[in-house]
């Protein structure tokens, strides 16, 4: 349900933590952990391995973020964002180890999962093939518990969940375009990730308080979010993610996790 006109606007803040890989970093983790409220930690399938998600489940244990898997195609060397065909029954059993890898290092930090997202190619492709999101459907619910799944509302994915009877949890995103339909416009097309810190704030403020955000040819489209992503993978993504959160704040938009 949306927020009516006396209702306080609530918007979790989340960002994609802990996408490096061995010697190679990616995301300043700390930085971030000190402005979202959830946290969407890399499985090692895209990004991550066992070393940095200990690390990052420690830190977000401590400052009180909610820990979440997020899960993805098995594509190191394309950062999960390449499109794959993978059988359900693979990708399904693909997403109960990420999940189950990621809880026992939430365990170990005095924490546990408390919600699922997934990551590039295999969320987009969640919006609109049935097969593919029944299989993470299934992986999430073999993984055990009644974890939240967040997503692009209206997606095949939050479909799934809801027949499933998983909690669903719906997202936007302030530094990406979109579609007259609603959805994200395609990384690979140009204008598809929005760079300047003005307009990111701008619609920020839309989606969380007026919950509608312009497309990317110039129509206005009503987004029914109870998360923000804030990238973690671009320049200055901290700096920014704390501007936002600021900007939310003196807007009067409380900031509180789903989970």
């Amino acid at each position: 349900m949306s927020d009516g006109p006396e209702t306080p606007s609530v918007i979790d803040l989340n960002a994609d933590l802990g996408e490096g890989f061995g010697r190679w970093q990616l995301t300043d983790d700390e930085a971030l952990l000190s402005v979202v409220t959830s946290a969407n930690v890399a499985c090692g399938f895209h990004a991550g391995d066992p070393a940095t998600m200990r690390r990052v489940c420690e830190l977000a244990a401590e400052r009180g973020v909610v820990i979440g898997a997020q899960v993805s195609y098995r594509d190191l060397a394309g950062f999960g964002r390449r499109a794959m065909d993978v059988p359900p029954d693979e990708l399904s059993a693909e997403i109960t180890y990420q999940i189950g890898a990621l809880e026992v290092f939430a365990r170990a930090a005095g924490a546990r999962v408390g919600y699922v997202k997934p990551h590039g190619a295999l969320y987009n492709r969640c919006v609109h093939d049935e097969e593919q999101a029944a299989a993470v459907i299934a992986g999430i619910s073999a993984a055990g518990g009644s974890l939240p799944v967040l997503g692009l509302p209206g997606s095949r994915l939050h479909e799934a969940a809801q027949w499933a009877h998983l909690p669903v949890v719906g997202e936007a995103f302030a530094d990406r375009a979109y579609t007259a339909e609603g959805t994200l416009v395609p990384r690979r097309e140009p204008g598809a990730v929005i760079h300047d810190a003005d307009e990111v704030v701008k619609r920020a403020l839309g989606m969380a308080r007026d919950h509608t955000v312009t497309s990317h040819d110039g129509r206005h489209v009503g987004i029914t979010a109870r998360s923000l992503c804030l990238h973690g993978d671009t320049p200055g993504a901290a700096e920014l993610a704390l501007r936002v959160r600021s900007e939310l704040a003196a807007a009067g938009v409380h900031i509180r996790s789903f989970a």
